[in-house]
């Protein structure tokens, strides 16, 4: 096999990795808007609490897992504590107005938890994950790339059954599309809110989690990857749970070839670059 057919595969793996993680980010802000109207803009902040929850655990019990379930429950207590206070009154406005509460709210709730968060963490962090790399047919494949690919694929799968096989995940499917209709068939869309949120905050932990795997992270990351996670949600079609996933994974090979060939700078502004694309030709993506 040639060198270059060699390095292509061994970025697309890396591209994949990348964008199951950008694909849980963006669902986390799908989810939350889609259910109840509200662009969640701390989503990056649980994931670096997530971080550095598991790097806490990690330095009392050496293991990678127990760090990441204790990070993954803990994180979704957090979430849930916001949702039962912040959240409830975001959610007593309605319409455009909700949307417009939801956006500073978050907002301020993401500056605090920052300022809160740097007087502890001041410097940059990442997990300890030591995943050997691997050469199958000369390919160079990293070790993380593969863990983040396993670990994203077992969440999208569990994700997926909540989703499409309990009685909890079809009712928000369906509040997602017709909350009247819903309301109307009595369920209660202010426990689903809550379900949703902490489920997006436990979701933003994994990615944390997995993204640091291959880079060090700061507080100051929360707003990288808040907005990350928005451009992907945007790709996908904002309430599209599938359009999400597929958008996560397309952005993130795109991101990973042009780092690679064109550099880190002109990766990220392909992100904006192709969900400017994205809204040129359907104007109505955002609000569909």
């Amino acid at each position: 096999m040639a060198v270059g057919a060699r390095l292509l595969i061994g970025l697309l793996i890396d591209g994949i990795s990348s964008g199951l993680i950008l694909a849980m980010l963006g669902l986390g802000i799908t989810l939350v808007f889609g259910l109840g109207g509200v662009l969640n803009l701390s989503l990056g902040v649980f994931s670096i609490i997530g971080i550095l929850l598991a790097i806490e655990v990690y330095d009392v019990v050496p293991s990678l897992v127990v760090a990441a379930v204790v990070a993954f429950a803990v994180t979704g207590a957090v979430g849930l504590v916001i949702d039962r206070s912040l959240l409830s009154l975001v959610y007593k406005s309605e319409g455009d107005e909700r949307t417009l509460v939801g956006i500073f709210a978050t907002l301020g709730l993401a500056f605090l938890l920052e300022g809160a968060l740097i007087i502890r963490y001041p410097d940059v962090y990442s997990v300890h994950a030591d995943f050997d790399p691997f050469q199958p047919l000369g390919i160079f494949i990293r070790g993380s790339s593969v863990a983040a690919i396993a670990v994203a694929l077992a969440v999208f799968a569990a994700l997926y059954l909540f989703f499409n096989r309990t009685f909890v995940g079809q009712a928000t499917r369906t509040v997602m599309q017709d909350e009247i209709g819903a309301t109307l068939c009595g369920i209660n869309t202010r426990r689903l809110r809550t379900l949703v949120f902490v489920l997006s905050a436990m979701v933003a932990a994994i990615a944390g989690i997995l993204y640091s795997f291959t880079g060090e992270v700061g507080i100051a990351s929360s707003f990288s990857l808040t907005i990350n996670a928005v451009i992907v949600s945007v790709v996908g079609g904002v309430t599209s749970i599938s359009g999400t996933v597929v958008a996560g994974l397309i952005l993130g090979i795109i991101t990973t070839y042009a780092s690679a060939f064109v550099g880190a700078y002109f990766s990220a502004i392909s992100l904006f670059a192709v969900a400017i694309v994205v809204l040129l030709v359907r104007p109505g993506q955002i609000a569909s």
